[in-house]
């Protein structure tokens, strides 16, 4: 999708509100196992991130209103999943953005050591 030039101010409101969503690094951990393992409980989460279940499940909740997550039931357990991929792009976009950084950092860093 190409955004519109001058983009619309609920457009504007929607892209940021994602970006705040994004803006917790516990949020962007549960994401990241969440793409490499899959779905998960919030038990499993919360062992797996080293972090409290009622931390984890206040993340999550977070998540599911944003539309970033999914869950479903399975017996007595809730799974969630990755619902909306372009989360993971938008993670991806920006890793790659601070690999350039700190590669340029550091090429800097070593013209000054030397």
């Amino acid at each position: 999708m190409t955004l519109p030039t001058p983009i619309p101010e609920p457009m504007i409101e929607m892209i940021a509100a994602r970006f705040h969503l994004l803006g917790e690094p516990m949020r962007v951990r549960a994401l990241d196992r969440l793409r490499s393992h899959g779905e998960a409980s919030v038990g499993e989460l919360a062992d797996a991130l080293g972090s409290s279940q009622q931390n984890i499940s206040k993340h999550l909740g977070a998540l599911h209103a944003g539309g970033v997550v999914g869950r479903r039931r399975d017996g007595n357990r809730v799974l969630y999943s990755i619902a909306d991929e372009s989360v993971i792009a938008i993670c991806e976009a920006v890793c790659g953005s601070v690999e350039r950084q700190v590669g340029e950092l550091s090429a800097a860093l070593e013209g000054v050591a030397a």
